[in-house]
């Protein structure tokens, strides 16, 4: 008998993310990567399960496209509300979701939006983590980029850690597929990184390119955004209230009084597919 897998596909600012429904039994094992892969596989930065949650309605656990796993990611928990807002879950109120960083509330802003509370960002190199003192933080400084090009950066954490480079030029002039994998493996960085590569422009807005950790380039970062906005308010170049623009597509990030970080943004159902692993698996070899 095949072993079928269904799945859909849906994408907040071209992040994209295969979402599978847990719920009511348990998915077994199965090859993330193949399936992520977008020549021989279905194609996405990562895959979802979504399952009954023990301190939460639901519970969100995202691998990445490499097969690691993330502990949080703000584009994908959007898209794990919509999932199950169209698979009849009530959502009036919004959702409340377990992840491995805690429980998030996501909720929704009328038909194509939704907004997820992202948490508090912890600056400690402890929490990031970073290399160095645990109660030593890495805000605004100097960061060389090698051929006499020297930035300003600041790393934090958003549930999961971030290097955020401030560029004096757009990011779209900057080498991201060179400079991003380098740098998401900096010995600095443990548990290695996400890389934001962000300008602030005239109009108040940020314009960003990410590299993501496990994944490679993506259209467009949930906590990418969180970390940036959140970076450039410690630095003084915006205010609390900013918006992102990534090749994807636009995020909204709102960083309240109390440190809690709100993030919004459009939200799309892509398709949904039946992929029998058994024939599929059969085909690869």
């Amino acid at each position: 008998m095949s072993r079928l897998l269904h799945l859909a596909k849906y994408q907040a600012s071209g992040n994209d993310f295969l979402l599978i429904d847990a719920r009511a039994e348990p998915i077994g094992d199965l090859d993330v990567p193949a399936l992520c892969d977008r020549w021989t596989g279905v194609g996405a930065d990562g895959l979802i399960r979504v399952t009954r949650g023990e301190t939460a309605p639901l519970r969100f656990d995202l691998t990445n496209a490499d097969g690691s796993s993330a502990a949080m990611s703000g584009n994908g928990m959007r898209c794990l509300a919509a999932f199950v807002r169209d698979a009849g879950e009530p959502s009036e109120r919004g959702i409340d979701v377990e992840t491995p960083a805690g429980v998030r509330h996501v909720a929704f802003v009328g038909d194509r939006e939704v907004e997820v509370s992202m948490g508090a960002p912890n600056f400690t190199k402890a929490a990031i983590p970073m290399r160095g003192p645990a109660w030593e933080t890495y805000l605004d400084q100097p960061f060389d980029l090698g051929g006499g090009l020297q930035v300003r950066a600041s790393a934090l954490s958003m549930g999961n850690p971030h290097l955020v480079l401030f560029l004096p030029e757009d990011p779209e002039r900057y080498h991201v597929e060179h400079i991003g994998p380098a740098l998401e493996s900096d010995e600095r960085f443990p548990e290695r990184t996400n890389v934001e590569f962000a300008r602030v422009r005239s109009d108040g807005g940020i314009a960003v390119r990410v590299w993501e950790r496990g994944v490679g380039e993506t259209l467009a970062c949930g906590t990418g955004a969180c970390a940036v906005a959140v970076a450039a308010n410690e630095a003084g170049l915006v205010g609390a209230e900013v918006e992102l623009t990534f090749r994807g597509g636009s995020l909204h990030v709102v960083r309240g009084a109390d440190g809690e970080v709100t993030l919004r943004g459009p939200v799309a159902h892509v398709f949904d597919a039946t992929v029998d692993l058994d024939a599929w698996k059969a085909s690869a070899r």
